[in-house]
């Protein structure tokens, strides 16, 4: 049997919970963001693709890398990991990762019986010191609404097929608390460094909507 289910946060029924926030339109920061980057684009102050290059590496390498050093402190040392999913933001700010964005930060641990995987169903609230900028994929209103309702199959869209006796939990971040995944460690890492292992660790492991990286060599 497979087992889907939603964390502790409230979720809402389709539709209801994004009342009042326009699924297709920016939100006011965004826009004046937006038009700040067209105008020192157009005075030649800046170029549009180093901008583009800027994001791309807040979103996928500086900012996961703070949290890849979180999960490979907690693959090698059990009392740290404890302290991890007993006090996520306590635990992360003894690597001196914190921020405004990450007072409250929620670990969760995947298993081989369970896999959680995190949303925000009314905007884009993510754990930024850990993660760094949340992708757009994260923001978008597919993304926001389906994965409440149809996680599997938001899953195999991005290549995650779980066996069906896996739990798959939901879990719904807010600006009172952010959640970040703790991942698997892969099989084949046994003996490796701290530094090998945050390697494996990517961004969206972290989200829930993949794995860890296996090691070079390992089938």
């Amino acid at each position: 049997m497979s087992s889907e289910s939603t964390g502790d946060a409230e979720h809402a029924s389709s539709g209801g919970h994004h009342a009042g926030h326009p699924t297709n339109q920016e939100s006011h920061p965004a826009l004046r963001v937006r038009a700040l980057e067209s105008l020192l684009v157009e005075k030649g102050l800046i170029a549009s693709d180093t901008v583009d290059a800027l994001v791309q590496a807040y979103e996928q390498d500086i900012g996961p890398m703070n949290g890849a050093q979180v999960v490979a402190r907690a693959w090698v040392d059990p009392a740290y990991r404890e302290r991890l999913l007993d006090n996520g933001a306590e635990a992360i700010a003894e690597l001196g990762y914190g921020g405004i964005e990450g007072s409250e930060i929620r670990v969760l641990e995947n298993t081989p019986e369970i896999h959680n995987v995190v949303v925000c169903t009314l905007c884009s609230c993510y754990p930024w010191p850990v993660l760094g900028l949340p992708p757009s994929w994260y923001k978008s209103h597919a993304y926001r609404s389906r994965t409440v309702i149809e996680p599997r199959a938001v899953l195999r869209e991005f290549g995650l097929e779980l066996d069906d006796s896996v739990e798959v939990r939901v879990w719904d971040s807010s600006a009172d608390v952010r959640y970040m995944v703790l991942p698997q460690r892969p099989a084949g890492s046994e003996g490796m460094g701290e530094a090998e292992l945050a390697d494996l660790v990517t961004r969206d492991s972290m989200i829930g909507v993949a794995l860890a990286r296996t090691p070079s060599g390992v089938r």
